[in-house]
């Protein structure tokens, strides 16, 4: 398959991370094509059940490989917080309960926060990706960004938990991840640690 047709298929339904993941991607394969669940056959889902993050991965891309036969890309990411232990965690996209709401979410966590001081707000966006291919190949990649919660909502970029984090290296400027370029994002976050990492061995399985 030449490099101008390679499709990957990413078990998402969320249009701002397959974007994410193609401007990723496309740095380390060129004319690479990630395609999200809107692209393909309906399928069973499966119910994201494990307790890491890893698990879910892995069980998202060894599904959407089952049912398209495409190369599969999924990842499970969330935020963690340390006056939380740790939480919300791999329950992070459906902290505030169904439906799923980034709103709802990012509300809840800042009102559980309301009382923790500026010095024990610190966090960390935590991501695992995990590709599945043809031949039994399975990889996983690994990524961490850190920072800490704010206290209000600013930003009206990214997704998620962005519009409340502000990264270690934009400390100073108090920048959260939904006020950075998208370059900047991709440069700093977990998932482009992950990515970046994940790349390489990607186009390796694809050759």
């Amino acid at each position: 398959m030449s490099p101008a047709t390679t499709q990957v298929f990413l078990a998402s339904r969320n249009a701002k991370k397959v974007v994410e993941m193609q401007r990723i991607l496309a740095e380390h394969i060129p004319g690479v094509e990630v395609l999200g669940l809107g692209d393909v056959t309906d399928y069973d889902e499966p119910i994201e059940d494990q307790p890491t993050f890893e698990g879910n991965a892995l069980l998202k891309a060894r599904a959407g490989f089952a049912a398209t036969g495409l190369p599969t890309i999924a990842d499970d990411s969330g935020l963690c917080v340390q006056a939380l232990n740790g939480m919300p965690g791999v329950l992070s996209a459906r902290w505030a309960g169904p439906p799923k709401s980034d709103e709802r979410n990012n509300d809840l966590l800042l009102a559980q926060l309301g009382d923790v001081p500026d010095g024990r707000r610190s966090a960390w966006f935590e991501c695992a990706v995990a590709f599945v291919g043809a031949g039994g190949v399975e990889v996983v990649e690994h990524g961490r960004m850190s920072g800490r919660i704010i206290r209000g909502v600013r930003g009206g970029g990214g997704f998620g938990y962005d519009v409340v984090f502000v990264a270690d290296e934009h400390t100073d400027a108090g920048l959260t991840t939904a006020e950075l370029d998208p370059g900047e994002k991709d440069r700093i976050s977990h998932r482009g640690h992950a990515l970046r990492a994940l790349a390489p061995r990607v186009a390796a399985a694809l050759r």
